[in-house]
């Protein structure tokens, strides 16, 4: 087992759940300080503090920041907690795992006509009325009966996304990651091998309704990730992005019509499942390590073979 030196930290951008937590509580296993920079509401916080208590039983170092990542003022109070911690340890891990988008449609939906079609044929054949077999395929879709996820429906809403809700997107999802990271080099807090990772998702190639933002910032993270890798790595910084399978996630749930999204990734990924936050923290902790040292500039996918396989 890998054993990480106390004085390497890990900065883990949206840290309180999904990918974040799971990576914390990782790195942590393995001897790794840990920060971690989250927004919640007080009502989430007792679960979010026994979390945080399970890490700090494990890490050398632990802090944490429930603020605002994406404010000048905010990055400047976790900065100035972090100078005054590490006059010896150093950053060697920046997670961007900030899940704070719009999830807005661009355009009204039309209505399913093939759907409305199977149903009045599924209604006349079994001499039930439709709201019978409605109300049946949201009892199984919540039962996660993959077979049905054809006819689930999804409500997308009817308020369309605007130019502020599409750049504050960007930059919560996207652009801040070079924020973060030309702050931690100019205050010289970054490990001189350092690593930094970012999560996309196969929104930065599929369009699905209601994730125009979310794939607009992703695709900006992947370009920023680019530039990171090829003007800091120089100095000694690698940068990465990470492209997880279909997870279970907080995030996850907040987009529309994410059932059928689960249901498609279970019966599509080989091994027949979803992948799970741990499959991530996983990985990221062996990009943490010094043979994962050559790897830069790339997008790497964590998903059992799931963007390869057909459906």
């Amino acid at each position: 087992m890998h054993q990480f030196d106390k004085n390497q930290w890990a900065l883990i951008l949206g840290g309180s759940s999904g990918f974040g937590l799971a990576t914390a509580k990782k790195l942590s296993k393995h001897g790794m300080s840990v920060c971690i920079v989250h927004r919640d509401r007080r009502g989430a916080m007792d679960r979010i503090e026994a979390e945080f208590a399970e890490i700090k039983k494990q890490a050398p170092g632990f802090l944490s920041f429930n603020l605002d990542a994406l404010s000048q003022e905010g990055r400047d109070t976790v900065l100035t907690e972090l100078q005054k911690i590490l006059p010896k340890g150093r950053i060697r891990l920046l997670f961007h795992s900030i899940a704070f988008g719009n999830l807005k449609p661009i355009a009204p939906v039309k209505a399913n006509t093939s759907r409305e079609r199977a149903i009045a044929k599924l209604s006349a054949a079994l001499g039930v009325e439709k709201n019978a077999i409605e109300n049946a395929i949201a009892a199984m879709a919540e039962d996660d009966m993959d077979e049905i996820s054809p006819f689930i429906a999804s409500d997308y809403g009817q308020n369309f996304i605007e130019d502020e809700d599409m750049s504050r997107t960007i930059y919560s999802m996207g652009t801040s990651l070079l924020s973060w990271t030309e702050s931690l080099f100019k205050h010289n807090l970054f490990a001189n091998d350092a690593r930094i990772l970012a999560m996309t998702s196969e929104g930065n190639e599929v369009a699905w309704r209601g994730y125009a933002a979310v794939s607009a910032a992703k695709v900006a993270l992947e370009s920023v990730v680019r530039s990171i890798a090829v003007e800091f790595g120089p100095h000694g910084i690698r940068a990465n992005a990470v492209q997880a399978g279909v997870t279970d996630t907080p995030a996850l749930r907040a987009i529309p019509g994410s059932q059928k999204m689960k249901a498609a990734a279970r019966m599509r990924n080989p091994f027949s499942r979803l992948t799970k936050p741990e499959d991530v923290a996983d990985f990221i902790c062996l990009m943490c390590t010094d043979e994962a040292a050559w790897v830069n500039g790339s997008i790497l996918r964590v998903d059992g073979g799931e963007h390869v396989a057909s459906a």
